[in-house]
């Protein structure tokens, strides 16, 4: 109860019972789920005629419209399908920074993501960064898994450093199904994450990048002289803050963030910089809902 309540409250499971997750491509669902598909099949819920070919069920054709027009027709109907939904989680050590921490944020924001899944009887997997090829995590569905996958994000803990391009490359590696993958991380990896990225758009997947930064790396309230050890490599840099040096910091990020949008927006990747400082709900039933992800 008290993963499910740091994770999901009842408030926030109401307002994301209404919602559904959405793809701008099209994937072949493997069973029938709870969402309308853009390809045309078999249902109760009329959609479209087309002209008849040999070779078509004869059941779907159109008697009454035969009678008026002597010509053959065949019913087309909406088609329901699943969808695969894919969380992965940056769980390195450089995320358990910030109040929340930057891990417990993305662990909500899958946690919520993953609810509008399972409602929609969507197949939900929950990874993260760090796995080997070799790993397989469950996969949920339906409501009734709400439990098991709110205890299997208590799991998912700070773990030791791994590149954003191998952890993605494993999790590609383990999952070879079409569908949504949202990718939660700060991106700081002294090798970049341009290279994780593509491995996500090989992978012909809907990809979402969430950017997670907290209040405290926006705006950083520090001063006199420093002594910062880089908490991944243990690398050791002395400061002093200055003025010029904030300024050169900010400028720093802000070209950092830049740099990470760009790089998504030109390859049809959605980009979203999340601050822990606004609440998960906000963010999905707005920021989410403005870019597509959900409705």
């Amino acid at each position: 109860m008290s993963t499910a309540s740091e994770l999901l409250s009842p408030q926030l499971l109401a307002r994301l019972e209404r919602l559904e997750l959405v793809s701008r491509k099209i994937f072949r669902g493997r069973m029938k789920g709870e969402r309308r598909s853009r390809r045309k099949g078999q249902s109760v819920e009329f959609a479209d005629f087309r002209n008849y070919v040999p070779g078509d069920d004869l059941r779907f054709i159109d008697w009454n419209t035969y009678a008026r027009l002597e010509r053959l027709f065949l019913k087309l109907f909406m088609e329901e399908e699943d969808l695969h939904f894919y969380a992965v989680i940056d769980a390195s050590t450089s995320m358990d920074f910030g109040t929340p921490t930057k891990l417990q944020y993305a662990k909500q924001l899958a946690a919520a993501l993953g609810f509008i899944g399972l409602v929609r009887g969507d197949r939900v997997r929950i990874e993260t960064l760090g796995q080997s090829a070799s790993q397989s995590t469950p996969v949920f569905r339906g409501r009734r898994s709400l439990w098991r996958m709110l205890d299997h994000f208590e799991g998912i803990q700070p773990g030791p450093a791994v590149s954003l391009a191998q952890g993605v490359k494993s999790f590609c590696l383990r999952n070879s199904g079409k569908g949504i993958v949202v990718l939660m991380s700060d991106l700081m990896d002294k090798s970049g994450y341009e290279g994780a990225l593509r491995y996500l758009l090989a992978q012909d997947m809907d990809v979402y990048v969430v950017h997670v930064l907290s209040a405290e790396e926006l705006e950083p309230d520090v001063k006199g002289d420093l002594r910062l050890i880089d908490c991944e490599d243990g690398d050791v840099a002395e400061i002093t803050v200055t003025g010029p040096l904030m300024k050169r910091y900010k400028q720093t990020l802000a070209a950092f963030v830049g740099s990470a949008r760009d790089f998504c927006s030109r390859r049809g990747m959605t980009y979203l910089l999340a601050k822990n400082e606004v609440p998960v709900e906000d963010l999905v039933t707005g920021y989410l809902r403005q870019r597509g992800l959900v409705r």
